[in-house]
């Protein structure tokens, strides 16, 4: 097995410049640089990343917490902050949360334990507790945090209840997501807005998660609460789905008699029939931008925006009615 020493003897150079030069951690001249890489190269020589990140309390680990993983939305997050490291030359260490409190500490505690040289999280949580961990938080976002990439959400209310106020609304309801996450909050004052603006009359759904696994239940009961419902601006495409199902079944013709609006835009909101109408929010450039944010932390680059907001787009497909009058 190539070590550090046989880099050294083919470079002509001692062991402490191939180290210094292989972690960046002091000065080397630049064709000093060049040998010891080329060297490394030939050997087919890489250091090893459990040592030295003992040995400089930090590794090229990056750790990734999301709320839910089933939720189609996280993995496209996850992806585009995969990318982003990857190039950066940093490694992701993964950890699903499941909106579960306790498994966030458990794997902030194993982040701390490997050494993680930053934190990345779209969860609303401990991590805004961690004092000397550089972090960046996604999408679910309030005013206090330090570093944060975000889609604009209270642009992307105002454009579900644009989208549905045109279209002959009956009874409208809005599902509201958990009280907990801020997001959900800021989504609700935009459409609240808009549908105040036009002295239209809605109803509240309060969903207690955004957990995929429980759509359909959330689906059954939205239908007990509001049997009477015909227009739904939903808290994201899983749970628009969900209801879309269950209208089916209750033989609710779509959108004739049941229109729905969802949010996020996921690939299978296009690929059903009829297709879902919904806020198009870019969650791999939440991701990639949120690493690429958090790199520049770690690399002691300037940093131009500490917090980065990106747009939000509808998109218009069968599931709401063709526009007319109010």
């Amino acid at each position: 097995m190539t070590t550090i020493r046989d880099v050294a003897k083919l470079a002509q150079v001692s062991v402490a410049t191939v180290s210094r030069a292989l972690n960046h951690s002091g000065y080397v001249r630049e064709s000093t640089q060049k040998k010891v890489e080329e060297a490394a190269k030939t050997l087919n020589f890489h250091p090893n990343e459990v040592a030295r990140s003992l040995y400089q309390k930090k590794s090229k680990l990056i750790g990734l917490l999301l709320p839910d993983i089933t939720n189609p939305f996280f993995p496209a997050i996850a992806k585009g902050v995969e990318d982003s490291v990857n190039k950066r030359g940093y490694s992701l260490l993964l950890g699903n949360v499941e909106e579960n409190v306790e498994k966030e500490k458990d794997y902030l505690k194993i982040f701390a334990q490997n050494n993680v040289a930053g934190v990345v999280s779209a969860v609303q949580g401990n991590t805004t507790k961690m004092k000397d961990m550089p972090f960046v938080l996604l999408d679910r976002v309030t005013n206090n945090q330090k570093y944060a990439v975000h889609s604009d959400d209270f642009l992307g209310g105002t454009l579900a209840a644009q989208a549905v106020i045109h279209r002959r609304p009956k009874k409208i309801v809005i599902m509201v997501g958990p009280q907990n996450v801020a997001s959900s909050l800021v989504r609700l004052a935009g459409s609240e807005q808009v549908l105040k603006e036009h002295k239209l009359s809605y109803e509240r759904f309060q969903t207690p998660s955004f957990q995929s696994d429980l759509a359909e239940e959330t689906a059954q009961d939205f239908f007990k609460q509001h049997q009477d419902a015909d227009t739904v601006i939903a808290s994201n495409d899983v749970y628009a789905l969900a209801v879309m199902k269950e209208a089916s079944k209750r033989e609710l013709k779509i959108p004739e008699d049941f229109q729905i609006i969802g949010y996020d835009d996921m690939s299978f909101s296009r690929m059903m029939y009829p297709g879902l109408t919904t806020i198009s929010q870019p969650a791999y450039e939440i991701g990639y931008q949120g690493a690429e944010l958090l790199c520049d932390i770690l690399e002691k680059k300037p940093i131009k925006k500490k917090h980065i907001q990106l747009p939000v787009t509808l998109k218009l497909r069968e599931s709401l009615r063709e526009k007319g009058s109010l």
